[in-house]
């Protein structure tokens, strides 16, 4: 089988991680995929050549994440040509897709968060391709309604799913115990800046490791230094593999302002480490039935607060009720699942 996989941007980031460890998946089935990206950063790049993926790129200067571009659609269609079948993730891939595939080729879409545009919502853009997605991935319910709202149909959506790797990680020699980490991308959405002022306001924090790379990376710096947290707080870049950096680790904190799962989460999880969470779209899903704890966004406070609780053990977590559910999101099964799904999708356009 051949898998051509479109991304709006290629860069390090927990959607990206999930396309690259179910194509090296598929390799390993002997399948085969073409990685097009319209938008790529030099550190995406190198993410995928570490997963054995050489991307072709459009090289867009602008972020393609969330814009129409008919540049974008033309640039795919040659590359699409051969396809068994088309996966696009995020809504800039799976609008070109659907006016660049050849009729006859199932698509499939993926909506990695909620759609919430930057600017003024798209969704006469999201009806234009609506009949032509013939399977859509909602990680998350937000994006679930909003896609059925927008006019495709709601037999065409399911439930996406991410796969986690490093299930069986051991501890890395020579981290602080106890600890706080975060792994994630550096950004808005994922909150470390709240992460940051909630350290700030505990009362003996233990060592932080923040690991991920991204825009926020100066201004957490600056917001360390200012609070005197740099004997406290650590900016460890990014981590190919942060399992062994969570494993053993007293807490997991994904502070999210914008969260449809968290593979970050499922991870801690998976390694029996306790997870706050907050509770954002999809995120309290993830967390349900005592798996994590969870705060509301943008709460330092009730963030410091929590995290206190669960270091002194005042408040816990059902780690191995966790752990259970997390481990139906290793790779091997996930991989199995898409792979079925295209199966069934290419029997139903041959028929």
């Amino acid at each position: 089988m051949l898998v051509a996989r479109v991304v709006a941007k290629l860069e390090p980031g927990g959607a990206q991680l999930s396309i690259l460890r179910v194509t090296r998946a598929f390799a390993a089935r002997g399948h085969q995929t073409r990685l097009l990206a319209g938008h790529a950063t030099e550190a995406g790049v190198e993410m995928a050549r570490e997963h054995g993926v050489e991307p072709e790129l459009m090289d867009a200067e602008e972020d393609l994440q969330w814009r129409c571009d008919p540049a974008f659609a033309a640039w795919l269609a040659p590359r699409l040509v051969g396809a068994d079948v088309v996966h696009a993730h995020m809504f800039g891939a799976w609008w070109a897709a659907g006016h660049a595939v050849a009729p006859g080729v199932p698509l499939a879409a993926s909506e990695h968060n909620d759609l919430v545009w930057p600017g003024e919502p798209s969704w006469a853009a999201v009806a234009e391709v609506a009949d032509r997605v013939d399977r859509f991935y909602a990680h998350s319910p937000g994006a679930r309604l909003r896609v059925v709202q927008a006019g495709l149909p709601e037999e065409r959506v399911v439930r996406g799913v991410s796969p986690v790797e490093g299930i069986g990680a051991t501890e890395l020699p020579g981290l602080p115990s106890p600890r706080i980490v975060f792994t994630g991308r550096l950004a808005l959405d994922k909150g470390p800046d709240v992460l940051v002022e909630a350290v700030s306001r505990m009362v003996d924090p233990p060592p932080v490791l923040l690991l991920g790379a991204g825009v926020l990376e100066s201004a957490l710096r600056a917001s360390v230094a200012e609070a005197g947290l740099e004997d406290v707080v650590r900016l460890c870049g990014w981590v190919a593999d942060p399992a062994p950096w969570v494993a053993g680790a007293s807490v997991q904190v994904c502070p999210s302002r914008d969260e449809a799962f968290s593979q970050a989460a499922v991870l801690a999880m998976c390694l029996g480490v306790p997870v706050l969470g907050t509770r954002v779209d999809g995120f309290p899903e993830t967390l349900a039935d005592g798996r994590g704890l969870m705060v509301d966004p943008d709460d330092p406070t009730a963030t410091a607060d929590a995290l206190e609780e669960l270091l002194s053990g005042s408040r816990t977590t059902d780690l191995a009720g966790a752990r259970k559910w997390a481990e139906g999101f290793v790779i091997e099964k996930v991989a199995s699942m898409y792979e079925r799904d295209y199966v069934e999708l290419c029997r139903a356009v041959a028929v």
